[in-house]
């Protein structure tokens, strides 16, 4: 069968959709297409996103280009007036299988889709219920919804049976999952790991801080963090800030001190966990002194995985309406917090020398090991297939990385 070109910006969730376009059009063999699979949470996805179309068209003259994501659904006309566009597909239809390819080849395809990820991604939530300051996503996703929990385990099933040892839960807001009950995050997490034992590693993606709240958290996450090894000690959170008064104007629900008692809690339960966070840098209003609270709360928390925002201004959002950063020091700031965070992975991957480690085969000689610390094999030629893990003895540091040696 014939797949369509996917080309894909934003966050996993993005990735996973793509996925199961690319599934859904396959085998439509009646014109060539191009998928854009678009992303709102910066300025410069959605330009990086309308480069990529123009090159496109410029490149498949004759390949119709349909566009989906979050940011065709907030400027559909915009979007649908760019050359080559046969159409704009909303966030809500994006995954409907009468958008995609001919009932021909809808009716030979199996209902859920491969995954072109070893560690395998696993969609159980859908938009969001906040509204952040600076966040323009619940325009172009709406409220959260959950995926149903049986839905969600024949799709996990599904994952298994295609030979995928990892699987990553995803969503906008995956920690706002509910069940029909009012059961907690903490409870689909249970449920996957007790009815699929051939499952060997579960890991989360992006959580809001507020469900590792030590007081009123998400009791049943805390169990497994304590109690299942197969949930992996690995968590990356929705942080954006380290300053109170910043966090108050984001109108986020954390606090830093919370965040640090969550943190410490953690760190006693799974001293290997590596913990990764969101940060946005030059929030309107941030003085120098309040981001400089945000740099010493990354340094003094010792978060290794960083993944930095120069703020972007979203048309509509409140805080687009407020006193702006220059540009120029909101990327100054953002370097720097780089800088701290690489200094802080340093620190956390030096821990794993000389230890075993088994590391999921993501590329050719290259995946990550639980703690989510990225991996090389000193011997490349040596690589277990693509989706295994792989016994390693961790050697050294080079670059980044994590070099390691097979032990068999």
């Amino acid at each position: 069968m014939t797949s369509p070109k996917v080309l894909t910006f934003g966050c996993r969730l993005n990735a996973h959709e793509s996925d199961v376009m690319a599934h859904l059009a396959e085998g439509d063999t009646s014109q060539e297409t191009i998928i854009v699979n678009t992303c709102a949470v910066t300025a410069t996805a959605e330009r990086q996103a309308r480069q990529a179309i123009r090159r496109a068209h410029r490149e498949n003259p004759n390949a119709q280009i349909v566009v989906t994501g979050c940011a065709s659904e907030v400027a559909e006309e915009k979007w649908a007036s760019l050359p080559g566009v046969a159409r704009v597909v909303q966030n809500t239809d994006k995954l409907n299988p009468k958008h995609w390819g001919t009932a021909q080849s809808r009716a030979k395809r199996p209902t859920t889709p491969p995954s072109r990820h070893a560690r395998a991604l696993l969609q159980v939530q859908q938009g969001c219920d906040h509204r952040c300051t600076f966040c323009i996503i619940p325009y172009g996703r709406g409220d959260s919804r959950s995926t149903p929990l049986h839905e969600a385990l024949e799709r996990a099933e599904a994952l298994i049976r295609a030979g995928h040892l990892e699987i990553v839960l995803t969503g906008v807001d995956v920690a706002s999952w509910r069940g029909p009950n009012g059961e907690g995050f903490g409870h689909i997490c249970r449920v996957l790991l007790k009815n699929l034992p051939e499952l060997q590693r579960l890991r989360l993606s992006s959580v809001d801080p507020v469900v590792l709240d030590p007081d009123k958290g998400d009791s049943d996450l805390w169990w497994l963090l304590e109690n299942e090894p197969r949930l992996m000690p690995h968590l990356h959170l929705s942080l954006q800030a380290g300053s109170e008064l910043i966090l108050k104007r984001m109108k986020r629900r954390h606090t830093p001190r919370s965040v640090a008692h969550s943190l410490e809690r953690i760190r006693k339960i799974r001293p290997e966990i590596g913990i990764g966070a969101d940060l946005i840098a030059g929030f309107p209003t941030e003085t120098e002194k309040l981001f400089q609270e945000t740099l010493s709360f990354v340094e003094e928390q010792k978060i290794p995985f960083l993944h930095v925002f120069p703020y972007s201004e979203r048309p509509e959002t409140p805080a687009a309406r407020m006193p702006a950063v220059a540009n120029a020091e909101r990327q100054a700031r953002a370097a720097r917090l780089r800088d701290a965070g690489e200094r802080n992975k340093e620190e956390f991957l030096q821990r794993f020398i000389g230890t075993q480690q088994g590391v999921l085969i993501e590329t050719p000689a290259q995946g990550h090991i639980e703690s989510f610390a990225p991996l090389r094999l000193a011997h490349p030629e040596m690589s277990p297939p693509r989706g295994t893990i792989a016994p390693v003895r961790v050697d050294r540091i080079e670059n980044g990385f994590l070099i390691g040696t097979l032990l068999s």
